[in-house]
């Protein structure tokens, strides 16, 4: 896991690259990468690459970068890893192909000699990487399907930049920080700033599952080769879908393959281990993959102390179950307000969650980890959220009242005019005909923060009016079901995997365990686990939730993980957060529309961030 970034001078009337420039700009992503650092300058001086080294696979100087190919024609600067780079290597090897290193990193040089841009079809893993190609004169840029790693770029005049980070572009200082409307009413809209867009109109995003080429000519727009929303369409196409005890027999397979990819190091793998079926099951199949040692750790509050949200003594309990070196790591209000600043000023876009990846990975840190295995994505992929049962339940109940022109809005606008909270209402209510009736509007009404018509009591009416012209949130939404599936539990998986996971739970991920110099491995977040799983179809009815995780490892996990009701990974913030005695402290929706309107306001840079109530 790195921090990478470049420049290129593609335009001739652009001077040459400014080293200075990119130095800075990688030496702002230091925690990325504390083991080495590295830059290379071509010699006429017009493309540049740098480097922030974490190193997770060959330890020695061999798998530094940016690594040069031996003709000197192939430069790439990498952030991720490669999986099956092992197996890459076997049938590179086969085709003459010499290596120095064994590094993942000199696998993509071969295999872009050999397959060029269609050389993402054969990666799994999670990256992010630059590939200057010396014959071609031209840049490639990919990101992984899911889009766990970063990628940001900005344009100039005759200039291209790239970064892992938002907040290295600019430190670099060859972007400004202008406010992008569009970025920051998405922001107020989904609690995170949608791909491709960042708070800055200059920085944007390379969305997850694309490619990208940047010629004399400037960048060509980005290119999809991966679609979750296809996969699930094509798994659709399909009429051989096992049942019963063939499909847990098919699920644990895919399971256990996937985390033994995803245990591929050449330093100790640990697992972070909540009271849930993801983490634990994860744990077992780390077991069942052969890990003799594993090293697991779990947060403790003192605000949720012999309450429901309390996971530590069922964690413990599958510590035990597993026989893992388990560890709690106690999180005190004191330590989240010190902590506070150096999260605002690592927080790379603002985000209404990720508190608790920051703590869990400071924990595993301070156990000397590296890597970590998190159970993110089971719910997403088997179906754990209340979503996968409310948003269908709604567009069956809302489709006939929707279909009426104008019902909607008149709805909408009768209820505002009442006052949603005078009636103690949540003020999504207002918008459950007008948008309900469909699998978009159903998901934003779910997992939206605010609803379009109360950002002009929030913001700027003219930031808003910018804003939503360029950004309508069911467009937004729409956009990731290309194309439809036809069965509403694989909508709601493609929604939830594209939206809410990609733009927020993946980037918190990446931002708070970087801030740590730790990896996170996401074995449930996989395309080719996708793949497999997707072709099972939708979960049996009457199953348990996730039953198929919950099977998986050979040791059963303890009933009381399995049959415990889902609270999700959170931490106390109703008695940590700092935003005053006027807050009602009512629900978790209201703690995160004030927290959004406070992370909004904070620098755009900072060595030591901000905060300031809206």
């Amino acid at each position: 896991m790195c921090g990478i970034n470049g420049i290129f001078a593609y335009h001739d009337a652009a001077g040459p690259i400014d080293r200075a420039e990119l130095v800075r700009t990688r030496d702002y992503m230091a925690s990325r990468g504390p083991d080495g650092k590295g830059e290379w300058i071509a010699e006429n001086g017009r493309i540049g690459f740098g480097h922030r080294r974490l190193s997770i696979i060959d330890l020695t100087e061999a798998g530094a970068q940016p690594m040069v190919s031996a003709d000197r024609e192939i430069v790439v600067t990498f952030n991720g890893e490669i999986y099956n780079h092992r197996e890459l290597r076997r049938g590179l090897e086969s085709k003459g192909c010499q290596f120095r290193s064994n590094s993942d990193t000199e696998v993509l040089l071969h295999l872009y000699a050999d397959k060029a841009e269609e050389m993402v079809r054969d990666l799994r893993g999670m990256y992010a990487f630059a590939i200057w190609d010396g014959r071609r004169k031209r840049l490639f840029m990919a990101r992984d399907p899911y889009g766990i790693k970063p990628l940001y770029y900005a344009e100039g005049v005759g200039t291209f930049r790239f970064a892992s980070q938002v907040k290295a572009l600019l430190a670099g200082g060859g972007v400004d920080d202008a406010r992008d409307p569009a970025g920051l009413v998405g922001f107020h809209l989904f609690g995170s700033v949608p791909e491709p867009l960042t708070l800055y109109q200059r920085i944007k995003g390379l969305p997850a599952g694309h490619t990208m080429i940047v010629g004399a000519a400037g960048p060509e727009p980005p290119r999809r080769y991966h679609s979750i929303a296809e996969v699930y369409a094509r798994a659709e196409e399909s009429s051989l879908r096992p049942r019963g005890a063939a499909r847990l027999i098919a699920a644990r397979e895919a399971l256990l393959d996937s985390v033994r990819h995803h245990l591929v190091a050449d330093v100790p793998v640990g697992a972070f281990l909540s009271a849930g079926v993801d983490s634990g099951a994860l744990v077992g199949l780390m077991r069942d993959a052969g890990q003799s040692s594993i090293e697991t750790v779990t947060l403790a509050f003192k605000e949720f102390e012999k309450s429901p949200d309390d996971e530590a003594p069922i964690a413990a309990e599958v510590a035990r179950t597993y026989g893992t070196r388990h560890t709690t790591r106690i999180v005190t209000k004191d330590e989240f307000q010190a902590d506070l600043p150096l999260m605002l000023a690592a927080m790379d876009q603002p985000s209404i969650d990720g508190v608790n990846t920051w703590f869990v990975s400071k924990a595993a840190h301070e156990l000397g980890l590296k890597v970590a295995i998190s159970g993110l994505g089971g719910d997403e992929l088997f179906g754990g959220y209340p979503a996968f049962r409310d948003i269908p339940a709604w567009v069956g109940w809302l489709k006939g009242p929707a279909s009426f022109p104008g019902l909607g809005a008149f709805v909408r606008r009768t209820m505002m005019a009442i006052g949603p909270t005078r009636l103690k209402l949540n003020p999504k209510i207002a918008g459950f005909v007008e948008y309900g009736g469909t699998y978009p509007g159903a998901w934003y009404l779910r997992r939206g923060l605010f609803m379009p018509w109360e950002l002009p009591g929030i913001l700027d009416p003219d930031i808003v009016r910018e804003g939503l012209a360029r950004l309508d949130p069911l467009a937004v939404v729409g956009a990731v079901l290309d194309p439809v599936p036809h069965e509403g539990f694989a909508r709601v998986a493609v929604m939830e995997a594209s939206l809410y996971m990609r733009n927020q739970l993946l980037r918190d991920t990446d931002w708070a365990s970087m801030a740590h110099s730790l990896e996170i491995r996401t074995p449930l977040v996989d395309a080719t686990l996708l793949k497999q799983i997707a072709a099972l179809g939708a979960p049996e009815p009457a199953a348990p939730a996730k039953q198929e995780l919950a099977l998986a490892p050979s040791t059963p996990l303890p009933a009381v993980v399995a049959q415990r009701e889902k609270t999700g990974f959170g931490v106390p913030l109703a008695a940590w957060l700092p935003v005053g005695k006027t807050v009602k402290r009512t629900s978790a929706y209201g703690y995160a529309r004030q927290w959004a309107r406070v992370l909004a306001t904070q620098a755009p840079v900072t060595g030591s961030a901000r905060l300031v109530a809206a």
